[in-house]
């Protein structure tokens, strides 16, 4: 009986430990993915261009197999890749970070420059809706993972940043649930965004009620307001988010001038306030991120689009 006991005694304590385990990988997870909010919101700003111009039913499929490259990007190639680093070359994170916002602040510069200069956007769309669907589909979704692999990188990479020094199971665990949690949250938000406009006009055609049609009319007409302001959003978390990462970057490589001159000004101007102090030195910090960010991201801008772009279409071509 004593001997029941004792295992029962054992059990109990495995079972406390793996809930233990279980809550500081779902923590520590969160913490992480919450770092990631640039580019997340960003995932879900890009990602509903790539199922216009299809037919209503196909437009959930294509969003399902978007999110299955984009689980497959994460947790087959991502996931690996950042633990060998983490765990044998760990001076390799902060660079690989700083240019993850690099290509942020560039990215997010780029909407806001093209606000300014007229650009076309025929190489953004189909060159022939007359083709075959299945052939353009297949284009889109695989120009959608590759775009999500990009981005799925930056995720990765800060959600790894953020983990504390553990073992390599407890990371794989947290970078694992960050994957799946993240890919669930954009691609089930981008799904409903996608479908908002065809549930609405549902409603107002087919409402009992004229609030309901009243209310369905409205989603319709809300929605491309909506996706305009999605897409302001998404820039401006990349611009913080990129920035912010580029600067925190340059004071772990020894270099904190401008970390600890946006810090002083902000902790100013949070201590000449007498309320929300918290909140107004996490402005203050996020303003600054964001202006250091389009300035890098603009300056980089001719170098990508006159080097970098050149260079990598002539190593294609070949």
């Amino acid at each position: 009986m004593s001997g029941l006991l004792a295992l029962l005694d054992d059990v109990a304590g495995i079972a406390k430990v793996a809930a233990a385990s279980v809550d500081d990988v779902i923590g520590q997870a969160a913490k992480a993915g919450a770092k990631a909010a640039g580019a997340v919101i960003d995932d879900a700003a890009v990602t509903p261009k790539y199922v216009t111009g299809f037919k209503p039913a196909r437009e959930l499929p294509i969003v399902w197999r978007i999110a299955r490259g984009s689980i497959k990007n994460k947790l087959l190639f991502l996931l690996p890749i950042g633990l060998l680093l983490a765990n044998f070359a760990p001076w390799v994170i902060t660079p690989l970070l700083m240019l993850g916002g690099g290509y942020l602040c560039f990215e997010g510069a780029e909407k806001v420059y093209h606000l300014f200069v007229p650009h076309h956007h025929d190489a953004d769309e189909p060159k022939d809706l007359t083709r075959d669907p299945a052939h353009l589909e297949e284009e889109k979704v695989q120009g959608a993972i590759k775009t999500d692999f990009i981005l799925s990188a930056e995720i990765m990479t800060i959600a790894l940043a953020e983990i504390p020094d553990s073992n390599i199971y407890m990371e794989a665990a947290t970078l694992a649930a960050v994957a799946i949690g993240i890919t669930v949250m954009v691609y089930g938000s981008v799904a409903l965004i996608v479908k908002a406009d065809d549930f609405g006009l549902l409603l107002s055609e087919k409402g009992r009620l004229s609030a309901t049609r009243s209310f369905g009319r409205g989603i319709v007409k809300a929605m491309p307001g909506f996706l305009k302001g999605l897409m302001i959003v998404g820039t401006a978390a990349m611009l913080w988010v990129g920035g912010s990462i580029v600067i925190h970057g340059l004071d772990v490589l020894g270099a904190p001038w401008l970390y600890d001159t946006i810090h002083h000004i902000a902790e100013e101007v949070a201590h000449a306030s007498t309320q929300a102090q918290g909140f107004i030195k996490w402005a203050v910090t996020a303003a600054f991120d964001g202006v250091f960010g389009l300035v890098l991201g603009l300056a980089l801008i001719p170098i990508v689009s006159k080097l970098i772009v050149p260079a990598w279409n002539s190593l294609r071509g070949s």
